[in-house]
Protein backbone atom coordinates (compact mmCIF):
# COMPACT_ATOMS: atom_id res chain seq x y z
CA UNK A 1 0.00 0.00 0.00
CA UNK A 2 1.57 3.43 -1.09
CA UNK A 3 1.53 6.11 0.60
CA UNK A 4 -1.36 7.67 -0.55
CA UNK A 5 -3.31 5.10 0.25
CA UNK A 6 -2.17 4.99 3.76
CA UNK A 7 -3.33 8.57 4.51
CA UNK A 8 -6.70 7.86 2.84
CA UNK A 9 -7.15 4.84 5.47
CA UNK A 10 -6.08 6.99 8.18
CA UNK A 11 -8.17 9.49 7.27
CA UNK A 12 -11.17 7.21 7.29
CA UNK A 13 -10.08 5.25 10.60
CA UNK A 14 -9.57 8.55 12.68
CA UNK A 15 -12.83 9.72 10.77
CA UNK A 16 -15.04 6.56 12.19
CA UNK A 17 -13.14 6.42 15.44
CA UNK A 18 -14.43 10.08 16.49
CA UNK A 19 -17.70 9.72 14.62
CA UNK A 20 -18.39 6.59 16.91
CA UNK A 21 -17.57 8.32 20.39
CA UNK A 22 -18.46 11.88 19.85
CA UNK A 23 -21.39 11.51 16.76
CA UNK A 24 -21.11 12.66 13.58
CA UNK A 25 -22.22 16.34 13.96
CA UNK A 26 -19.98 16.56 16.93
CA UNK A 27 -16.67 15.61 14.96
CA UNK A 28 -15.17 18.36 12.41
CA UNK A 29 -12.93 17.74 10.29
CA UNK A 30 -10.23 19.82 12.15
CA UNK A 31 -10.25 16.93 14.55
CA UNK A 32 -10.00 14.47 12.01
CA UNK A 33 -7.31 15.92 10.79
CA UNK A 34 -5.66 16.46 13.84
CA UNK A 35 -6.01 12.28 15.07
CA UNK A 36 -4.61 11.51 11.94
CA UNK A 37 -1.92 13.64 12.03
CA UNK A 38 -2.18 15.81 8.82
CA UNK A 39 -4.17 19.45 7.92
CA UNK A 40 -7.54 20.36 7.25
CA UNK A 41 -6.44 20.80 3.76
CA UNK A 42 -5.16 17.30 3.16
CA UNK A 43 -8.28 15.64 4.36
CA UNK A 44 -10.09 17.61 1.46
CA UNK A 45 -7.41 16.05 -0.92
CA UNK A 46 -9.07 12.90 0.26
CA UNK A 47 -12.64 13.67 1.52
CA UNK A 48 -14.42 16.78 -0.66
CA UNK A 49 -16.87 17.10 2.19
CA UNK A 50 -17.13 15.22 5.90
CA UNK A 51 -19.95 13.42 4.63
CA UNK A 52 -18.09 11.74 1.58
CA UNK A 53 -16.32 9.49 4.42
CA UNK A 54 -19.29 7.88 4.65
CA UNK A 55 -21.50 8.54 1.56
CA UNK A 56 -18.65 7.40 -1.11
CA UNK A 57 -20.55 5.43 -3.62
CA UNK A 58 -18.04 4.28 -6.75
CA UNK A 59 -20.75 1.86 -8.20
CA UNK A 60 -22.86 3.38 -10.52
CA UNK A 61 -21.09 3.59 -13.40
CA UNK A 62 -21.14 -0.27 -13.04
CA UNK A 63 -24.76 -0.61 -11.82
CA UNK A 64 -25.65 1.33 -14.66
CA UNK A 65 -23.88 -0.49 -17.49
CA UNK A 66 -24.72 -4.01 -15.79
CA UNK A 67 -28.88 -2.97 -16.03
CA UNK A 68 -28.01 -1.67 -19.70
CA UNK A 69 -27.23 -5.16 -20.79
CA UNK A 70 -29.88 -7.14 -19.07
CA UNK A 71 -32.20 -8.10 -22.12
CA UNK A 72 -34.65 -6.05 -22.98
CA UNK A 73 -37.27 -8.17 -23.21
CA UNK A 74 -37.37 -8.85 -19.28
CA UNK A 75 -40.04 -6.76 -17.37
CA UNK A 76 -38.49 -3.13 -15.75
CA UNK A 77 -37.74 -4.39 -12.19
CA UNK A 78 -36.75 -7.99 -13.50
CA UNK A 79 -33.73 -6.23 -15.55
CA UNK A 80 -32.85 -4.25 -12.66
CA UNK A 81 -32.34 -6.74 -10.42
CA UNK A 82 -30.50 -8.45 -12.97
CA UNK A 83 -28.63 -5.83 -13.35
CA UNK A 84 -27.61 -5.36 -9.34
CA UNK A 85 -27.02 -8.94 -9.45
CA UNK A 86 -24.45 -8.60 -12.08
CA UNK A 87 -22.95 -5.47 -10.95
CA UNK A 88 -22.41 -7.14 -7.60
CA UNK A 89 -20.88 -10.58 -9.10
CA UNK A 90 -18.18 -7.58 -10.55
CA UNK A 91 -16.69 -6.39 -6.97
CA UNK A 92 -15.88 -8.23 -4.69
CA UNK A 93 -17.20 -8.32 -1.05
CA UNK A 94 -16.52 -5.02 0.41
CA UNK A 95 -13.78 -4.77 3.42
CA UNK A 96 -16.55 -5.91 5.66
CA UNK A 97 -15.77 -3.80 9.26
CA UNK A 98 -14.91 -0.66 7.32
CA UNK A 99 -17.86 -0.50 5.34
CA UNK A 100 -19.89 -1.67 8.08
CA UNK A 101 -18.85 1.09 10.43
CA UNK A 102 -19.69 3.65 8.08
CA UNK A 103 -23.03 2.46 6.96
CA UNK A 104 -23.95 1.80 10.71
CA UNK A 105 -23.02 5.07 11.81
CA UNK A 106 -24.96 6.83 8.37
CA UNK A 107 -27.63 4.76 9.16
CA UNK A 108 -27.78 6.06 12.93
CA UNK A 109 -27.14 9.73 12.52
CA UNK A 110 -30.46 11.53 11.42
CA UNK A 111 -28.59 14.42 10.04
CA UNK A 112 -26.95 12.13 6.99
CA UNK A 113 -30.07 10.69 6.20
CA UNK A 114 -30.82 13.50 3.54
CA UNK A 115 -27.38 12.94 2.33
CA UNK A 116 -28.00 9.21 1.78
CA UNK A 117 -31.46 9.77 0.36
CA UNK A 118 -29.72 12.21 -2.11
CA UNK A 119 -26.99 9.10 -3.04
CA UNK A 120 -29.75 6.67 -3.45
CA UNK A 121 -32.40 9.46 -5.69
CA UNK A 122 -29.25 9.69 -7.64
CA UNK A 123 -28.27 6.26 -8.66
CA UNK A 124 -32.17 5.88 -8.91
CA UNK A 125 -32.36 8.05 -11.22
CA UNK A 126 -29.08 6.95 -13.34
CA UNK A 127 -31.00 3.06 -13.24
CA UNK A 128 -34.04 5.55 -14.41
CA UNK A 129 -32.21 6.73 -17.43
CA UNK A 130 -30.92 3.57 -18.40
CA UNK A 131 -34.04 1.93 -18.31
CA UNK A 132 -35.52 4.75 -20.02
CA UNK A 133 -33.14 5.23 -23.08
CA UNK A 134 -33.81 1.28 -23.72
CA UNK A 135 -37.22 1.31 -24.35
CA UNK A 136 -39.26 1.08 -21.02
CA UNK A 137 -41.99 3.66 -20.21
CA UNK A 138 -41.25 6.61 -17.43
CA UNK A 139 -43.50 5.61 -14.64
CA UNK A 140 -42.66 1.63 -14.90
CA UNK A 141 -38.72 2.49 -15.08
CA UNK A 142 -38.90 4.83 -12.12
CA UNK A 143 -41.16 2.49 -10.21
CA UNK A 144 -38.52 -0.21 -10.95
CA UNK A 145 -35.43 1.92 -9.84
CA UNK A 146 -37.22 3.44 -6.34
CA UNK A 147 -38.19 -0.48 -5.31
CA UNK A 148 -34.48 -1.18 -5.81
CA UNK A 149 -33.20 1.46 -4.53
CA UNK A 150 -35.48 1.26 -1.38
CA UNK A 151 -34.44 -2.26 -1.29
CA UNK A 152 -30.79 -2.08 -1.28
CA UNK A 153 -30.77 0.46 1.43
CA UNK A 154 -33.10 -2.07 3.42
CA UNK A 155 -29.75 -4.58 2.93
CA UNK A 156 -27.44 -2.17 3.46
CA UNK A 157 -29.08 -0.87 6.73
CA UNK A 158 -29.63 -4.30 8.20
CA UNK A 159 -26.20 -5.49 7.04
CA UNK A 160 -24.48 -2.83 9.15
CA UNK A 161 -26.63 -3.54 12.45
CA UNK A 162 -26.57 -7.69 12.39
CA UNK A 163 -23.24 -9.15 12.47
CA UNK A 164 -24.20 -12.23 11.37
CA UNK A 165 -25.35 -11.26 8.52
CA UNK A 166 -22.83 -10.37 5.30
CA UNK A 167 -23.47 -8.18 3.03
CA UNK A 168 -23.69 -10.28 -0.04
CA UNK A 169 -26.47 -12.34 1.81
CA UNK A 170 -28.66 -9.09 2.62
CA UNK A 171 -28.08 -8.33 -0.65
CA UNK A 172 -29.24 -11.27 -2.59
CA UNK A 173 -32.21 -11.45 0.23
CA UNK A 174 -33.68 -8.50 -0.80
CA UNK A 175 -32.68 -8.99 -4.89
CA UNK A 176 -34.96 -12.28 -3.98
CA UNK A 177 -37.46 -10.36 -2.13
CA UNK A 178 -38.09 -8.21 -5.25
CA UNK A 179 -38.27 -11.21 -7.78
CA UNK A 180 -40.43 -12.92 -5.74
CA UNK A 181 -42.98 -10.18 -5.61
CA UNK A 182 -42.75 -9.55 -9.48
CA UNK A 183 -44.02 -13.53 -9.66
Amino acid sequence: MGKRERTRLRLLECALDLFERRGFEATTVGQIAADARVTPMTFFRYFPTKDSVLLDDPYDPLIAASIAEQPVTLAPLIRVTGGLRDAWAAVPEPDGELVRRRVRIAARTPGLRAAVAANSARTENLITTVLVETGVAVLPARAAAAAAMAAMSTAMFEWATSSELTLSAAVHTVLDVLEAAHG
